[in-house]
């Protein structure tokens, strides 16, 4: 059996003060703004199209450069362990649940803007599992598993609610044909007493 039918796990966190701020837009290669992939103009009308790049080369032997307009430094990147990479290198495999996860808490924490929905922290671990098929690799299925905590127990089935939510609007798992689930835990925050 292949070493790849076990999951490849990345974990993504964002913590929220209780005040709302807004969601930073990011300028595109035109100068533009977007955000969630939807491209707004200086008056924040929705445009029907944003474009995304990024560069990849191979530097030497088993490792590589991406880069992205978006961001100021280069990224290092090799093949996986069990296809000859190197340890201590995201992989394009790394890159695509990082993808995934970072895609779902950007979007949860704009639907929470909007929302005016307060909570104080969510962690995203999202797992990929692929194995060797009829044509090569492929991956199988991905999970997406969101921890959401929140202050008050009231807020629990809104809470589960906008993650559900979340998983249908992220850009990059809405990109993905393979099989996807959704299992969001939502926690109420607890807090620490000291004695008197």
């Amino acid at each position: 059996m292949c070493m790849w039918a076990q999951p490849q796990r990345i974990v993504m966190g964002i913590t929220s003060s209780l005040v709302s701020e807004p969601v930073p837009l990011a300028n595109d290669c035109l100068g533009r703004k977007c955000s969630m992939g939807l491209l707004r103009s200086s008056k924040t009308k929705p445009q029907q199209e944003c474009e995304h790049r990024v560069q990849a080369w191979w530097t030497s032997g088993r490792t590589g450069l991406a880069r992205t307009d978006s961001a100021p430094n280069a990224l290092h990147f090799t093949a996986p362990l069990e296809f000859g990479g190197l340890e201590g290198r995201w992989t394009p495999e790394d890159l695509l649940l990082g993808a995934i996860a970072s895609c779902y808490t950007t979007t949860f924490r704009a639907l929470a803007d909007y929302s005016k929905f307060e909570y104080s922290d969510l962690e995203v671990e999202v797992t990929g599992k692929f194995q060797k098929v009829e044509s090569g690799y492929a991956f199988t299925t991905f999970c997406t598993r969101p921890t959401l905590t929140i202050v008050s127990d009231s807020d629990e089935s809104r809470a589960l609610q906008l993650l559900e939510k979340t998983q249908q609007l992220c850009l990059v798992s809405r990109a993905l044909t393979t099989p996807h689930a959704l299992e969001p835990r939502v926690k109420v925050k607890t807090s620490v007493r000291s004695g008197a």
